[in-house]
């Protein structure tokens, strides 16, 4: 019991160490009232607070934005799917099935979409909120929030903009003639587009801020898939009219 309790105290004082890092960056108005909160909770004996805030806290995500940049990714993917459908469906059965899957997919990403902007406006009024709330609120939010691994994401982000660059490349050497689909041209930019607003957001403010600016891009990547979303049934429907007609 001793072993666990020194190893519990060594890791609350630990954690107090990196929220005191994290205060000398905020602004100096509100630096000391957060440098005495966290002083006062060094005083107490069972830290019992900071053992809470410590189980929320979450330094192995990547964010949030790189999860819902799947909402763009996954448009990608259902075009390339629908292109590769075409080679091996007749073509009267290409246009039926085509518009009816479309509108299926378009309908249940509108919705997914939807819902991860409704979360990822919520967890950004959240961190703001903890974030002004002096100087509880800032300790709670620098415990949570405060640390962020960039490393990962950057990595992730990296290899994520490698395989669609090499995808992009690979289409071009199959045939030049998908260069003249508009619409697969367009959502290959818009992913990458996609990738590199995460990383620059990751890496545009200090670390103890990046949470705010990941629930930002996170907002981007799910209006970025609402609107092809829309885009998507629009054009399900006009080529199941087509067909129909």
């Amino acid at each position: 019991l001793a072993v666990f309790g020194g190893a519990a105290a060594s890791s609350q004082a630990a954690l107090l160490d990196n929220l005191a890092e994290g205060a000398d960056l905020l602004p100096a108005s509100i630096r000391q009232e957060v440098q005495a909160a966290i002083d006062e909770a060094r005083e107490e004996e069972d830290g019992s607070a900071i053992a809470e805030l410590q189980k929320l806290a979450d330094t192995t995500s990547p964010g949030i934005a790189i999860r819902d940049m799947v909402l763009v990714d996954g448009v990608l993917l259902f075009t390339l799917a629908l292109i590769s459908a075409g080679l091996f469906l007749p073509e009267a059965v290409q246009g039926k099935v085509q518009g009816i899957i479309t509108i299926i997919f378009a309908l249940l990403l509108l919705l997914a979409a939807i819902g991860l902007l409704i979360a990822a406006v919520i967890k950004l009024l959240l961190m703001v909120g903890m974030l002004l709330a002096v100087p509880f609120g800032t300790l709670a939010y620098l415990a949570i929030y405060g640390s962020f691994p960039r490393g990962t994401a950057a990595a992730i982000l990296g290899v994520l903009f490698t395989l669609k660059l090499l995808a992009a490349g690979s289409l071009v050497v199959a045939h030049q003639r998908f260069l003249q689909n508009k619409g697969l041209v367009l959502i290959l930019l818009t992913t990458l587009l996609a990738n590199i607003i995460i990383t620059f957001l990751h890496g545009l403010v200090p670390i103890i801020l990046v949470s705010i600016s990941d629930a930002i891009a996170a907002i981007i990547m799910t209006i970025l898939g609402i609107v092809w979303a829309v885009a998507l049934l629009i054009g399900g429907v006009v080529s199941l009219v087509k067909t129909v007609t």
